[in-house]
């Protein structure tokens, strides 16, 4: 079986960054690759890197479920579950310690980045979080992994420790290949087009949640940081702010940037914010009706506990594999 792999933690409300980089290009992968089946997970495991509220930790995973599912993902072909359901997750992780090295996760970017932000009370499971995530996706025999570039690093790493594997037991993990979406593999912040658009950035108008109203996507369309050229034109060294509201515009249409450009060549930046509100508005109307029918229903809780019980069919003997390969346990 020709798997693809994907998770998201539940941290906080989708934007739509996340939306275009990420779940809409899992809809539209699994269009392409029809002879694929996805594993896509609740990396709720993950999120323990920090301190959470057990309650709004629980909340924020029934919420990234039903919004995955509202958002178009074909159910047929995708097994959505939650991370800590599958216990296979938590073995391998521990497993595959001894197949990473601490040079290696030193050099992890985003580890540098958020050690510096917090200097103390850092917890080892942010040291290690790529390890996890390499179980995560060695679990499965990952053909395919959607990234985007701040994921690229940790991606590099599974492939080292697959092939570290590999190399002691000979094509025992497939080494997985990243797919990464050119147009949308970084929406930046509409305050700040230098930064990526974050759901943790305090600043309320440097995003556009999934779930915000009409009024109010409108309002942070139209208060998007720009220039004052008034030309209509890419350029995402000069015009950051544009260049960022052309990819966002292109992304949902599903038309290319120069289709865009040309459209509004002759228009005025309030016009073009205008038409880009009402589009994203119009966009999100559906996956928002329907995010809010699964939210508290059956189906919900069923679609996840089938997720569950496919992953662990797998998972569970590729653990058990493993485990034997190492010499763990006892024959029986």
């Amino acid at each position: 079986m020709k798997t693809i792999v994907s998770g998201i933690q539940p941290t906080g409300a989708i934007n739509i960054g996340t939306y275009l980089g990420s779940i809409k290009n899992f809809v539209a992968l699994q269009q392409a690759h029809p002879d694929h089946h996805f594993f896509l997970f609740i990396a709720d495991t993950h999120a323990l890197t920090v301190p959470q509220d057990p309650v709004k930790l629980r909340q924020a995973i029934k919420e990234l479920a039903a919004m995955y599912v509202a958002c178009g993902i074909n159910l047929k072909q995708t097994s959505l579950f939650v991370q800590s359901a599958v216990s296979a997750h938590q073995e391998m992780d521990v497993l595959l310690q001894s197949f990473a090295y601490m040079g290696e996760l030193e050099r992890m970017t985003q580890y540098k980045d958020k050690a510096l932000k917090q200097t103390s009370g850092i917890r080892a499971s942010l040291f290690t979080y790529p390890v996890l995530m390499a179980g995560d996706i060695l679990l499965y025999d990952a053909e395919f992994v959607p990234v985007g570039d701040d994921q690229k690093q940790h991606l590099e790493l599974t492939r080292t420790i697959a092939e570290r594997v590999n190399h002691q037991f000979p094509d025992f993990f497939n080494v997985p290949k990243p797919l990464i979406p050119e147009l949308t593999a970084r929406i930046m912040s509409l305050q700040n087009p230098d930064q990526k658009m974050s759901k943790s950035d305090p600043n309320v108008k440097s995003k556009i949640l999934l779930t915000d109203d009409a009024a109010i996507i409108k309002k942070r369309i139209r208060s998007a940081v720009t220039d004052s050229e008034g030309t209509i034109r890419y350029d995402a060294n000069s015009k950051k702010g544009l260049s960022n509201l052309i990819r966002i515009y292109a992304a949902l249409e599903n038309r290319t940037i120069s289709d865009i450009v040309k459209r509004y060549e002759t228009s005025d930046y309030q016009t073009f914010k205008a038409d880009l509100g009402d589009l994203v508005a119009s966009h999100l109307e559906p996956i928002q009706a329907r995010y809010h029918s699964l939210l508290k229903s059956q189906e919900l809780i069923d679609i996840l506990n089938d997720g569950q019980a496919s992953a662990e069919a797998l998972a569970i003997k590729k653990v058990q594999r493993f485990k034997k390969k190492l010499g763990l346990g006892l024959n029986r």
